[in-house]
């Protein structure tokens, strides 16, 4: 059998083409800056090639190494997964699930989630992280994290995906503007820049203008929210309207407020709400089960 490189210098090189910084790297791997220089040394002894330009102050990757760091990120991903599938053998449900989930669902839906594990799955260890859709998908992809709760629908391509419920929209407004906005909405009746969006980077826009058939963009403020609770303060303010989630509200996130909810235009708009892993993962079972859970939290309004 040919002589093959180690992984171990293969996680060397990843991280280090992560942080972009030897002493970072090093300590990310657990090991000195020494250690994680010499083995990145033999893994070019090893494969033949150089994978790093380096002078006394910088280093670049090589064209060689961006490629190497890209199969050892799959290359590891694939390990892990491995090592999963071994592990938990004919135990679903058990082991640690790294569980990434955005902004405008994790402060809704994951503490029951996680109550719901605790109390039902003792074996089972959920660690979560919030971030945008991109940038979790990302992570999935780098194998960084295990499973998705994201808002659907967005490109999925190399993954496997479960809807587990939907989400409808809603429009809020502040009680003293109900006697003049009537329902059914007419969105021309609103002033122009009266409706306030999140950040393009929350998916959550896109999917709402969709859903509720926003096309005069005339009616969007140029103001970018960074949460739905900025939301919610603009529009208790009296300075417009927002849509917001059914799960949002649901969790109370207009109480104390002086908001009222209403029925944007369309034929009931809504978001999907979904789990997405990576195709290589051997723990379906694990997270199909796990995804019923969340169907059956969503459909309980009032728990």
């Amino acid at each position: 059998m040919k002589h093959l490189p180690s992984l171990k210098n293969l996680f060397y090189l990843v991280n280090l083409h992560q942080e972009q910084n030897f002493n970072r790297a090093a300590k990310v791997c657990h090991v000195s800056q020494s250690t994680l220089s010499s083995g990145i040394q033999n893994l070019e002894e090893q494969l033949g090639h150089q994978l790093i330009e380096r002078d006394h102050k910088s280093f670049i990757f090589t064209a060689i190494g961006e490629e190497v760091v890209q199969r050892s990120r799959k290359l590891l991903t694939d390990v892990d997964d491995l090592v999963e599938l071994v592990k938990h053998q004919g135990e679903p449900m058990t082991g640690d699930i790294r569980l990434g989930c955005i902004p405008t669902i994790a402060p809704f839906l994951l503490s029951k989630v996680v109550k719901h594990c605790q109390s039902t799955y003792a074996d089972l260890t959920l660690f979560l992280k919030e971030d945008t859709t991109e940038r979790l998908l990302d992570a999935l992809g780098k194998g960084e994290l295990d499973l998705l709760l994201l808002a659907l629908p967005v490109d999925t391509s190399g993954f496997h995906s479960m809807k587990v419920g939907i989400d409808p929209f809603k429009l809020v407004v502040h009680e003293e503007l109900t006697d003049v906005i009537h329902e059914p909405l007419d969105y021309e009746s609103l002033p122009d820049q009266s409706i306030f969006l999140l950040q393009a980077e929350h998916c959550i826009t896109g999917h709402a203008v969709s859903a509720c058939e926003l096309a005069n963009s005339a009616k969007v403020n140029p103001f970018a929210a960074t949460s739905l609770h900025t939301l919610v303060q603009m529009v208790n303010s009296k300075l417009g309207t927002t849509f917001l989630p059914q799960m949002a509200i649901d969790a109370g996130i207009l109480n104390d407020t002086e908001l009222r909810v209403m029925q944007p235009p369309g034929e009931a708009p809504y978001r999907e709400i979904g789990l997405v892993w990576r195709q290589t993962s051997s723990r379906i079972l694990t997270f199909r089960t796990l995804g019923l859970a969340i169907q059956n939290i969503l459909e309980q309004k009032d728990n």
